[in-house]
């Protein structure tokens, strides 16, 4: 009894807790759909996170028409978890398809990292960081309301 009270405990503790605003997010590093990797600094302004194949299109259908770089101006960086996928599928299909992007998808294979800012797995989650800390989350289920909030970001650039 002692012993599984004690493993349950250990388990709790290695729970994700709730990102908190104002709080700066923890250093990371995913390889994109070409198993180039990208490491988290400050210079990401805004996190997008889609945990489901709904909020990925959502994502695409936002960006697909932008020219290459599109995320990039913007200090965005987009996180497709497919932790759900199975491994041989993703693989063979899923990221081989990513490859025809016009823009950078971060893959989260093993959900070490989208499940940390526990999203919203039929919308796309929306992180605005400032010097790495959380400031804004908001979630889309509209490609145009994701589409003008990119927008946006182009236009109060400093």
């Amino acid at each position: 009894m002692k012993a599984t009270l004690l493993l349950l405990l250990s388990f709790l503790s290695l729970s994700v807790h709730a990102l908190e605003m104002g709080e700066r997010l923890d250093r990371w590093t995913l390889p994109d759909q070409f198993d180039q990797p990208f490491e988290l600094n400050d210079g990401v302004k805004v996190i997008l996170v889609a945990s489901s194949t709904g909020a990925a299109r959502v994502v695409d259908a936002a960006i697909k028409t932008e020219p290459e770089g599109y995320l990039e101006a913007r200090q965005t960086i987009y996180i497709a978890d497919i932790t759900h996928m199975p491994r041989l599928v993703a693989n063979r299909v899923l990221v081989p398809s990513m490859r025809d992007a016009n823009y950078r998808i971060l893959l989260d294979r093993e959900g070490q990292v989208a499940s940390g800012y526990n999203p919203d797995r039929g919308e796309v989650l929306w992180l605005r960081l400032e010097n790495g800390a959380l400031r804004e989350r908001r979630q889309f289920a509209s490609a145009d309301q994701l589409k003008d909030a990119l927008d946006q970001l182009a236009s109060t650039r400093q």
